[in-house]
């Protein structure tokens, strides 16, 4: 890392900001994606909480109602986990550990991409048994977990690992 003439970083990237104007944009990068994930999150989730309430319930197969109280329990904690860096950002706002701040917050958020994608693998997994009682779901259940992972995690490591092998 270099400084420059006005004393800020210059990182390998080639942005000229200090310690705190990058944690402030990354704080800025992060509540923007953490903002797409919990709108998804909080829709489903509502969702996930009404299908109790519905008479089909009654008649689930119990291997269907574990599915859904598992479902909703992973709904839970994926709520959890993409709210927790707005919660996190509040209680330490002014605290001068913004750097730190943004760590807990990614870390918080990476849980909660993957807690979705296993929010998302039961539901999908639960809504086909339902709707099909077919057995091929768990190979299409498969297939979109699949896609899931190269998506959300496959794409990026590659492009990140393509990017440092320069």
């Amino acid at each position: 890392m270099t400084v420059s003439k006005s004393g800020a970083d210059v990182n390998d990237w080639g942005r000229n900001e200090t310690e705190e104007e990058r944690a402030d944009r990354k704080w800025g990068e992060l509540i923007q994606e953490v903002r797409v994930a919990q709108t998804g999150v909080q829709i489903l989730f509502g969702f996930l909480l009404t299908v109790v309430f519905q008479q089909k319930y009654a008649s689930l197969a119990q291997t269907d109602k574990t599915i859904y109280i598992i479902t909703v329990i992973l709904g839970a904690a994926t709520t959890g986990a993409l709210i927790g860096p707005v919660s996190l950002h509040r209680l330490v706002s002014g605290q001068r550990v913004k750097a730190e701040a943004v760590q807990w917050a990614s870390r918080m958020t990476l849980t909660g991409l993957i807690l979705l994608l296993a929010t998302m693998t039961s539901s999908l997994l639960l809504v086909l048994r339902v709707a099909t009682h077919n057995a091929i779901v768990p190979w299409i259940v498969s297939a979109v977990v699949a896609w899931y992972a190269l998506c959300w995690f496959v794409v990026p490591m590659w492009t990140l690992r393509r990017h440092s092998s320069r």
